[in-house]
């Protein structure tokens, strides 16, 4: 039997983490795959430390930059056609992650060249068009041929609009990278850098959604939020965002922090007591590492961390004390499998991609 050629696609830092694990999942049972990196995160904060941190290596770099929503997505097209076209082993199949620009650009090319394409976190709805993150997704899983889904929330999303055939539930990713990651963490560093002192109980915060970070009208919505905050709160800050909240003078006891890499970032959940973010990871990983969580946005995608109270919706004008003084209602349960998803990810490609060479 001829090896497997996967071309497996990455471009923002959520997917090197899910990428890491699979990558190592799909070499170990022979496979043959090519990593390229679109360059979506370009900068050594965003991109270089996770890549060295995770142990990636990239076989070819896009290096597409910034740019607005259509650019980005045709500097990905034009630049990823051109490297298949160039590729002395046809690929078998084309692996991408969740929701990015590099998402739908690279479905795209590979659904145009008659590329078999694998969406790993398929089926993940918010319904919320207004995202560019739901356009990418809805075409992605209506442009691939294997879906694999972290639960069977997914799998019923995709059913309702059509899709059934290749689909498959194989947890998450992402549980598997948390499991496997978090033993070689040594714990507290950064939180005594920034606090001063061996501290818990502080608050990690992430944003990075153009809800807000992108309209000037937040900001001041987000001091007066964090004004109401009672806890030391570490905010490791998007690099686009910083110059804005620099200027805007929160309060002494937000401290704001470069962004980190993943080891870092799993040092701070490890320390925090809550977790306020906007980012769909985030959520998951504060439910796993058993922390309350809000998320500041009007819906999520993880609609099964909202149970029991663990994660809540929210808007900067609700009652922050109260929201941080709640306890989960129901006991801590398992959620998106148990971290062999990249086991079984890797034995439905061996049952349903075949051989182009």
């Amino acid at each position: 039997m001829a090896k497997l050629n996967i071309v497996s696609v990455i471009g923002a830092r959520p997917q090197f983490v899910k990428a890491a694990i699979v990558s190592k999942a799909l070499r170990e049972a022979g496979m043959h795959e090519i990593v390229v990196h679109s360059g979506q995160h370009y900068d050594h904060a965003m991109s270089g430390q996770f890549l060295e941190d995770l142990g990636i290596e990239i076989d070819a770099n896009l290096e597409v930059g910034s740019g607005s929503h259509a650019v980005q997505t045709a500097q990905v097209m034009t630049k990823f056609e051109a490297y298949l076209e160039g590729l002395e082993t046809p690929a078998d199949a084309v692996i991408v992650y969740g929701d990015t620009n590099s998402t739908i650009a690279t479905a795209l090319v590979a659904a145009k060249v008659h590329i078999p394409i694998v969406h790993v976190e398929a089926g993940l709805r918010s319904y919320n068009k207004a995202m560019p993150e739901e356009v990418n997704r809805v075409v992605t899983d209506h442009l691939s041929q294997i879906l694999f889904c972290s639960s069977q929330e997914g799998r019923a999303n995709l059913a309702k609009e059509g899709v059934t055939e290749g689909v498959f539930v194989t947890g998450d990713v992402m549980l598997d990278a948390f499991q496997h990651f978090s033993g070689r963490i040594q714990y507290g560093a950064i939180a005594e850098r920034v606090l001063g002192a061996p501290r818990t109980g502080f608050i990690l915060m992430t944003l990075h959604r153009p809800s807000n970070t992108d309209d000037p009208r937040v900001l001041p919505r987000l001091k007066m939020f964090l004004e109401r905050v009672d806890h030391p709160v570490i905010w490791p800050v998007h690099p686009r965002f910083r110059k804005a909240v620099d200027a805007a003078g929160l309060p002494e006891h937000v401290h704001l922090i470069d962004p980190v890499g993943y080891f870092q970032m799993l040092d701070l959940l490890n320390g925090c007591d809550h977790v306020i973010t906007d980012s769909g990871g985030l959520q998951k990983e504060a439910y796993w590492a058993r922390r309350s969580c809000i998320t500041l946005r009007e819906e999520t995608e993880w609609v099964e961390t909202l149970q029991g109270n663990w994660n809540v919706l929210a808007n900067l004008d609700d009652d922050v004390p109260g929201l941080l003084e709640r306890t989960p209602s129901t006991n801590w349960i398992p959620l998106y499998g148990h971290g062999t998803a990249c086991a079984t990810i890797t034995k439905l490609l061996l049952e349903n991609v075949k051989s182009r060479a």
